[in-house]
């Protein structure tokens, strides 16, 4: 699906929930464009000579600032791809409740055709033609990582807006995602997978929901496709099979795909790719990897890129849920066919951990203290003697290693966990009320965007906009 083809999709599900809502005309259009979108030409001297690279940001919407979006490296990455991200960075902060609205960013580079070093140089160069226009700055537009970008690249972004702001006191606020010795956030790298867990948990909490899918029971035994074992469907995958017992059937990669019936174990899975690069050569290959997405399963989890189940595919999709863990893996084509026969958890909700946590980070930049640090050993402290007098009323002497795992405290890693879980539950109630109580509302993905457009223009109309 190209850049152009994404942005519409986007906006046919924004147009259908302006018209349930009713919004004005005026009011809609002021959410829907864009409010800049800035492209960016620089060079920069790589092996005797100078390479041009252009790189965007998309700043979507400001009813609340800074505005928040990922910067990713991809070659196919262009405008209008970016327009339509940054878009539903808006919506998704909206629909769970963090305070940003929505931005995006891309460079236009392959990762893999540059060193270390090189890489190093891109990422200082393209990070100072964005701060110097403030399209980094932690009161008004933050960063995090993305497709092709990590906590490597959120570093070195970061020591370059420190280095052009010295005084800036919140300075490592600028960018979210990075490494925890450089003022980052334990649970981040892991937190758009561990949300995907948490919203299919969520969903199998609501038997209206589950009938809708002919699903039935819990999580444990249910079989699950992923397509894209990158950062967001591994964590995914692992935490679902490892935590959860469902059975990871079949994962499928860009070098074909792995299938196994009686389950997949994705430690060694990834591991596998890690060291030869795809997953060719695993037991279980099979060479056409996207055939994969129409193998019958409880569960499909699209986590890669954006169109990957469309009007070619669609009619051979058997999953009975769609859990869009990618932005965008079903075209509107696509999604107008499945959504009267299958549950569809959207994008909008469904990959919403990733920013949730980079609200987190933000929280304790700002703050510039550790989650857990002021309050866990007191917390200890009392656990502790409600026990003691437990054992003293009943006469009776508890194990030591059951009293430990009692008297643990919450660190941050518990406490961002425990956000996380508490956001992604309270957005799924909002989405299967509003489903289930308006007849105009089809499907989830509906819901969702109506719950966010409400907000968003609640918030302009406060503003006298």
């Amino acid at each position: 699906m190209s850049g152009k083809e994404f942005l519409e999709s986007v906006d046919k599900v924004f147009d259908n929930s302006a018209k349930i809502l009713r919004l004005p005309q005026d009011v809609a259009s002021q959410i829907k464009a864009p409010n800049s979108t800035y492209k960016l030409n620089f060079g920069v001297r790589i092996r005797n000579k100078m390479l041009t690279f252009t790189g965007f940001r998309c700043v979507h919407s400001e009813h609340l600032e800074p505005v928040k979006g990922g910067i990713r490296y991809a070659m196919h990455a262009d405008q209008s791809e970016v327009e339509a991200l940054a878009a539903l960075m808006s919506y998704k902060c909206a629909l769970v409740d963090i305070p940003f609205g929505g931005s995006k960013g891309a460079l236009i580079i392959d990762p893999k055709q540059f060193n270390r070093n090189e890489l190093e140089k891109i990422t200082r160069r393209f990070a100072q033609e964005l701060i110097k226009r403030d399209l980094i700055n932690p009161s008004q537009n933050v960063p995090a990582p993305d497709m092709g970008t990590g906590e490597r690249e959120m570093a070195w972004i970061a020591d370059e807006y420190k280095r052009l702001n010295p005084i800036d006191i919140n300075g490592f606020a600028c960018v979210t995602g990075k490494p925890v010795n450089k003022h980052g956030i334990r649970g981040r790298i892991e937190a758009t997978g561990r949300g995907v867990q948490y919203a299919i948990r969520e969903f199998f909490r609501h038997s209206k929901d589950k009938k809708k899918a002919n699903l039935t029971g819990e999580i444990e035994g249910k079989t699950i496709v992923v397509q894209g074992l990158g950062n967001v469907g591994y964590h995914a995958a692992k935490f679902l099979s490892q935590e959860d017992g469902a059975i990871v059937t079949a994962v499928i990669e860009r070098d074909g795909g792995v299938f196994s019936s009686k389950g997949i174990d994705i430690t060694k899975l990834r591991n596998h790719i890690t060291k030869t690069g795809g997953v060719r050569g695993y037991k279980g290959f099979v060479k056409n990897g996207n055939e994969l997405l129409k193998n019958e399963c409880d569960l499909l989890i699209p986590a890669a890129l954006e169109g990957v189940i469309n009007k070619i595919n669609v009619k051979g999709i058997k999953a009975r849920v769609i859990v869009e863990a990618a932005n965008g893996p079903i075209t509107y084509e696509a999604d107008q066919v499945l959504r009267d026969k299958k549950v569809i958890i959207p994008d909008l909700y469904a990959n919403a951990g990733g920013v949730t946590v980079s609200y987190f980070e933000w929280v304790k930049n700002l703050a510039r203290i550790r989650f857990g640090r002021l309050h866990k050993r007191e917390e200890e402290n009392k656990i502790e003697k409600i026990l003691l007098a437990i054992e003293k009323v009943t006469n009776t002497k508890l194990k030591n290693n059951y009293k430990q795992n009692i008297l643990k405290g919450a660190d941050e890693i518990d406490l961002v966990r425990s956000g996380l879980d508490e956001t992604m539950r309270q957005a799924y109630i909002d989405m299967s009320y509003k489903w289930h109580s308006s007849k105009k509302i089809v499907d989830l993905r509906t819901s969702a965007m109506c719950i966010a457009l409400k907000k968003i223009a609640l918030s302009y109309e406060t503003l006298g906009m």
